[in-house]
């Protein structure tokens, strides 16, 4: 299975810096695997029951990819579903400068629920972390995180620490570096910012 949903990945190889702050060597197009969500469904079912095995009573994903595939989630299992918003600090520097938040609607809503995070990939895993936060601030559970893709190692630390289970349905090798030891910048390559694949 993870052989095939790779092969759905559309990417580029370069010097990227991701919403996370730090620095990548490879960018994917990830809006692209919604616009045929019939190619997605069995990885999206697989991914579903692994997550149900948590006894979940819902899933919250981070806006755009990962609302997404909440709701397809949500759809399958029957629970309910939450997203979070992304907002930029003003001024913040350094490392994981963005924070992911529940609208006003959703914040009492999750109060008590045993929760999934998923997203559609996470590597140094900036969406995740701060849709954590947030359901944490809110009162709710989360008890783990599930995604499409896990590039690089981040995504287990965070989840080890967190204690949340990690559910992926591929997991890849991946070039991802603070900016101080970025071997890219290093090299003299150039550097392209890009939208949130974190």
């Amino acid at each position: 299975m993870q052989d095939e949903i790779i092969r759905l990945l559309d990417g580029r190889r370069g010097h990227f810096q991701t919403e996370s702050g730090c620095h990548g060597e490879w960018w994917f197009e990830l809006d692209a695997l919604f616009e045929r969500p019939g190619r997605l469904r069995p990885f999206v079912r697989e991914l579903g029951r692994r997550i149900a095995a948590h006894r979940i009573d819902a899933v919250c994903g981070p806006m755009t990819g990962g609302a997404k595939l909440a709701e397809m989630i949500a759809g399958d299992l029957d629970v309910g579903c939450f997203f979070t918003e992304r907002f930029e600090r003003s001024g913040a520097t350094g490392l994981f400068p963005v924070e992911y938040r529940l609208p006003a609607a959703q914040r009492e809503k999750v109060r008590g629920k045993v929760i999934a995070i998923v997203d559609d990939a996470v590597s140094a895993g900036s969406a995740a972390r701060g849709t954590h936060a947030d359901l944490l601030a809110c009162g709710a559970r989360p008890v783990a995180l599930g995604a499409l893709f896990v590039f690089g190692g981040a995504a287990a630390a965070f989840a080890t620490e967190k204690e949340l289970a990690l559910e992926a349905i591929a997991q890849t090798s991946f070039g991802l570096w603070a900016p101080a030891d970025c071997p890219l910048c290093q090299a003299g390559v150039v550097l392209e910012k890009v939208a949130p694949v974190d």
